[in-house]
């Protein structure tokens, strides 16, 4: 009898650890950034990568030196990723470029949307085999507008998703067979049987559905368990879900209302990174967060996996 009911004291524990709730995030940087996003951890480096969209500006700060430079891009930029050259891939309004993040020059891959001066890139990742996948949005919010795209090491683009709205975070199971993907405005994250070695996509299914009370789910990123961990913008807050059975596993309280993406980075990939943004908020919330706009982090107690690297020569 007393071993049923050591054995349940201790189930009950592990329930509760596993949906754990108001863990909180401290703030990094108060950067004030009107629409920081894309935040990603280059573990080579050891630097915190993000974009701030409209202010045209890619965002680098060393956590181990406290130090934070800003790099402007000269077009609005969507999102941005670590290149196995040394060099960064950018989505910026008119295109594709490979970034020298030391000078700052920039040469143009290709522009799927050549003929579209009403769209901009919008998120975006590189996915096991180190292909580049970005997406667009309408700049007047007009639905359907967008797509997503994949871009392969040799610089050809394919239109991988179309009738898109606003692309948002996008990740890879740890065992390469899954994929990923927001389109922000449904709330959903779609699962995608993918084909590593072509990077084919199939078989769409709803993962995750995000609750009206939580926001929309924005930017995303992967633990080395399997969970997805997703930046809700108008949720205060960033969602731990579990895709396999839909469940959220927990919430890390963030003290701004649009949180929108988050990576794992440090040395040990033990450190959540979040990004939020301060654009179209009143006066009056900003006095109650003031550092609305600002990366914020926290040690969650789990690890995230290496940021994939864009495999190509330009």
């Amino acid at each position: 009898m007393k071993y049923n009911i050591l054995m349940l004291l201790i189930f009950s524990l592990a329930m509760a650890a596993c949906t754990k709730t108001g863990s909180n995030a401290e703030l990094v940087l108060d950067s004030k950034s009107p629409g920081s996003q894309g935040a990603i951890w280059n573990q080579q480096t050891g630097k915190l990568y993000w974009v701030n969209t409209d202010s045209k500006i890619l965002d680098i700060y060393y956590p181990s030196l406290g130090v934070h430079t800003e790099m402007m891009t000269g077009q609005m930029i969507g999102t941005v990723v670590p290149s196995e050259s040394g060099k960064a891939i950018v989505a910026l309004k008119n295109g594709i470029y490979v970034l020298d993040i030391d000078t700052g020059s920039k040469k143009l891959i290709f522009d799927p949307e050549s003929d579209n001066e009403d769209n901009r890139f919008n998120e975006g990742k590189c996915d096991p085999a180190g292909r580049f996948w970005a997406g667009t949005m309408n700049l007047n919010n007009e639905p359907g507008k967008g797509a997503l795209y994949r871009m392969d090491g040799n610089g050809n683009v394919t239109k991988m998703i179309g009738n898109v709205s606003v692309s948002g975070g996008i990740a890879w199971s740890n065992k390469h067979d899954k994929m990923y993907y927001i389109d922000i405005p449904t709330r959903k994250v779609m699962v995608y049987e993918y084909d590593d070695p072509t990077g084919a996509i199939s078989d769409a299914k709803v993962a995750v559905e995000v609750p009206a009370d939580l926001g929309v789910p924005d930017g995303m990123t992967i633990d080395a368990d399997g969970n997805l961990w997703i930046a809700l913008r108008g949720g205060f807050g960033v969602g731990c879900w579990d895709p396999d059975t839909g469940k959220m596993i927990r919430k890390i309280d963030v003290p701004a209302r649009y949180v929108t993406s988050c990576a794992f980075g440090d040395d040990d990939l033990g450190t959540l990174y979040i990004t939020t943004a301060r654009q179209d908020i009143s006066e009056e919330e900003l006095e109650k967060y003031p550092h609305s706009g600002g990366v914020f982090k926290v040690r969650p107690g789990v690890k995230g996996v290496p940021a994939y690297f864009f495999k190509g020569d330009y």
